[in-house]
């Protein structure tokens, strides 16, 4: 807990009275979100969807400034006062525009509106950069501020960079009163959908969800070879699938298979490494994703159940190859299982935590067979938090429930503040419209080249995924980048998946693998050797895009027979790549990379690994055949070396 407590310091710890207020502000945030969720009547009317999103920034917005100080050390006293200051301000202009909600439409206020109007639409852009720098650093809310700013310089930028350009008035009420922009998409996803799902998330942790799929990951894979390993990789898919946050998955299961994982004879840097691999594969494991998810269901107006769908098969994948690995390195440094008597009783685990899996079969229920996207999460909220009463050891009392609520605060309040920043690049574009003509210029750049446009794809999402988050990266992307890849004529949703998969690989990736950071706090090892090891393990993941990119059948965009076809032949490309990147081969043994024969082996099954993974039963025969052959290969020279040794 204390390597949590780490973690933790960047949150303020308020004084009585702030506490309280923190509080009550996330209580008012949660019932005006179920009210509008399920359509409620709040004084005999409902809120017009601009008003209610105001609403949710003057309560989680304001928050922003009191959980975040603007700067650690020096007086704090004084810091304090103006981060009040700030707070009420940013708490009283959303209040405000949310009673003119009406007027604002109506009069039609998003390109021209009253001075006293204008005036506070500078203020609330402010505050929103300021919020996105406390919560998210100062490299994003640089990079939000220039978009933000690019209506007045965009009629003097070259080619297919120039838009129309508007006036600084003009660029401050479009942000703060369209629906493009502060109030755009992210937004509106993050107040209809993804509150609940946050909500869930942490309900989940809080009622001790994250301890129950770490038990039950040590019944399933605890006694396999390197079990400990295996069970970092399984527990941190089962939680980070409901959580959605690369971060908070590293910390939560981390804290505690880290330390197992060392213990067991890992070295720090492979432990920290194989907890960041598998959470950052969390965020890609359905039913909950991050944020993205639900954004790029929005994007492309098709329901969240569809994303989830098509992402199933790609993160399975992901993790068939992290497990490949993990079990090839434990065979080479004779890393057995755990005793027995250290892995839990599978029907006393399930006894204990049924109602984990309840709340998720619940979720999956109303998510998929009812499609009642919005109000899923709320439902399996109140089926878990029922029966965590139920049990002494899960039980909420008044002070852990209150901690339950200023939880949700904490991280809706960041997330809010990130999303209205990201809208802000949307407004930008839209107020420009630069996005459609960058889109034929990729096009015409690349000569219609395939291959070019995903590398160039690929590129430009790892690097903006360096400096923003995975949403920013992907909503800028989703404008600019997707429509030439889908031009070409690649699957739409394959191409938005391939487009987050990039973005997201940057949590793992020196210089900057963010995820690498608490997992070295908590191995006590260094973020660049974590980030380098994590980035060897997750190495199929730079691989399944291009795989589905190629294949939308990967994606569910398929027959079921081909749907079926695609996933077994790629599930076998996935074990063979696997076993080459761990230098060991299920079967057969180790992969001497030293050896000429070693070195033909590899390649072969590479190769062979690969063309089984793209797309056509043609390609499956020959990718077959070729790790067939391999194979054959191996056997032929191991028995001839066997032989020569006895011999001499």
């Amino acid at each position: 807990m204390e390597n949590i407590s780490k973690i933790e310091e960047r949150y303020r710890t308020l004084p009585a009275f702030w506490h309280w207020i923190t509080i009550c502000f996330s209580i008012a945030g949660l019932a005006l979100a179920v009210f509008q969720v399920f359509h409620l009547q709040a004084f005999g009317a409902m809120l017009m969807e601009n008003s209610y999103l105001y609403l949710l920034l003057s309560f989680y917005l304001s928050m922003v400034f009191l959980f975040f100080p603007l700067r650690k050390g020096g007086h704090q006293r004084l810091v304090f006062i103006v981060d009040v200051i700030l707070w009420l301000i940013a708490f009283s202009i959303p209040l405000y525009f949310a009673w003119l909600g009406y007027d604002i439409i109506e009069r039609g206020w998003s390109y021209r509106a009253p001075s006293h109007m204008t005036a506070m639409a500078i203020i609330l852009w402010v505050l929103v950069i300021e919020a996105v720098r406390r919560t998210s650093g100062t490299s994003l809310a640089v990079i939000i501020l220039v978009f933000s700013l690019y209506p007045l310089f965009s009629p003097y930028m070259p080619g297919f960079l120039e838009g129309y350009g508007r006036s600084f008035n003009t660029t401050a009420v479009f942000h703060a009163f369209s629906i493009q922009s502060v109030l755009g998409i992210p937004m509106r996803v993050a107040g209809m959908i993804l509150i609940g799902f946050i909500i869930f998330g942490v309900a989940l942790q809080a009622s001790g969800g994250g301890e129950f799929f770490l038990n039950l990951s040590y019944c399933i894979l605890g006694a396999t070879r390197g079990g400990t390993a295996k069970v970092a990789v399984l527990s941190s898919a089962l939680f980070g699938s409901l959580s959605g946050s690369v971060i908070s998955n590293v910390i939560t299961t981390g804290s505690i298979t880290i330390p197992a994982i060392k213990k067991s004879g890992y070295p720090a840097h492979y432990a920290g490494g194989i907890e960041c691999a598998a959470s950052t594969g969390g965020v890609l494991m359905p039913p909950v994703m991050g944020a993205t998810a639900f954004v790029m269901a929005a994007f492309l107006s098709i329901s969240y159940g569809k994303i989830a769908l098509a992402a199933a098969i790609p993160s399975i994948l992901a993790y068939l190859g992290l497990l490949v690995q993990v079990d090839g390195y434990s065979a080479r440094k004779g890393l057995a299982g755990l005793p027995k008597s250290q892995i839990p009783s599978v029907r006393k685990v399930l006894a204990q935590g049924w109602f984990y899996l309840g709340a998720v079969a619940v979720l999956l229920y109303f998510l998929f067979a009812l499609r009642l996207e919005s109000q899923a999460p709320f439902i399996s909220i109140l089926f878990l938090l029922a029966f965590a009463m139920i049990r002494k050891e899960t039980r909420f009392t008044l002070r852990s429930f209150l901690r339950f609520i200023q939880s949700t605060g904490k991280l809706l309040c960041e997330l809010i503040a990130i999303l209205s920043g990201v809208g802000m690049i949307l407004g930008a574009l839209a107020l420009t419209g630069v996005a459609a003509a960058f889109a034929r210029e990729i096009v015409s750049l690349a000569g219609g080249n395939l291959l070019f446009m995903l590398v160039l794809g690929a590129f430009t999402s790892f690097i903006l995924g360096m400096g923003m988050t995975i949403t920013a990266c992907y909503v800028f992307l989703a404008l600019v980048l997707a429509p030439a890849l889908e031009m070409i004529g690649l699957n739409q949703i394959a191409v938005h998946l391939y487009i987050m998969y990039w973005g997201m690989l940057s949590y793992i990736t020196p210089p900057v693998a963010l995820a690498a950071y608490p997992a070295a706090v908590i191995a006590g090892s260094q973020p660049i050797k974590v980030g380098l090891m994590a980035m060897k393990l997750g190495a199929v993941k730079y691989l399944v895009p291009l795989f589905f990119v190629f294949d939308p059948a990967l994606v569910m965009q398929a027959g079921t027979g081909a749907i079926l076809q695609a996933f077994i032949s790629a599930s076998v490309g996935v074990i063979l790549i696997g076993s080459v990147l761990e230098g060991y081969l299920i079967g057969i043994g180790k992969i001497e990379l030293t050896t000429i024969g070693g070195m033909l082996s590899a390649a072969g099954l590479f190769a062979g690994g690969v063309m089984l993974s793209l797309p056509g039963l043609k390609m499956d025969f020959i990718g077959f055949g070729i790790a067939a052959a391999t194979v054959c290969m191996m056997h032929m020279l191991r028995k001839a070396n066997t032989s020569f040794t006895s011999s001499t």
